[in-house]
């Protein structure tokens, strides 16, 4: 970028790129904060100000290396996961080592608690509990499908009884020209 933004503009940039709150970037860099929500949004309409922040952000997607497709193949693996990798053909749960890294993703979250008996000297271990949580299947498929388009919603409208909608778009215009005073 060849063209260098004012002081204040600079640092607006700086702060919008933390969190992406145009008010909240405004006050930190340093507008009133009664006029913060209508600068912020002023601001990023700014030619130079809305392509640094493009540029900045652009920049850091691809220091990152993330990408559409990237979201897309992570979303993928959330949702075709196979819960059976988790288990040992016996029914017992797999060491988190020895699960392949694809289900491995699919853990949303591991608890694992050891169970004992007795109580003072008496008290000994006797067994762990192991619980795991999973990304929700349902969710990412959802999110896939939109993506897709794959639900798209459709409403039928129908005129009296069930019968044809009739329009008239000479009467639509005939409307429209008396409003403005044409007719």
């Amino acid at each position: 970028m060849g063209n260098k933004l004012p002081n204040l503009q600079a640092r607006f940039v700086a702060e919008y790129l933390i969190d992406l709150n145009a008010t909240k970037a405004a006050i930190r860099a340093g507008y009133s904060k009664k006029t913060a929500y209508s600068q912020g949004q002023r601001l990023l309409k700014n030619v130079e100000i809305a392509s640094q922040v493009a540029d900045k952000t652009g920049k850091r997607l691809d220091r990152l290396e993330i990408s559409a497709d990237r979201v897309l193949q992570e979303l993928a693996k959330l949702a075709f996961y196979d819960p059976g990798a988790l288990l040992e053909s016996d029914g017992s749960m797999k060491q988190i080592r020895e699960i392949d890294d694809l289900t491995r993703m699919a853990v949303a979250g591991l608890e694992v608690t050891e169970l004992f008996e007795g109580a003072g000297d008496e008290k000994h271990a006797y067994g762990l509990c192991k619980k795991i949580k999973l990304a929700d299947k349902g969710q990412n498929l959802e999110r896939l499908g939109r993506y897709f388009k794959l639900f798209t919603e459709k409403s039928e409208i129908s005129g009296p009884d069930g019968g044809p909608l009739e329009v008239s778009l000479a009467a639509s215009i005939s409307q429209a020209r008396k409003r403005v005073g044409i007719e």
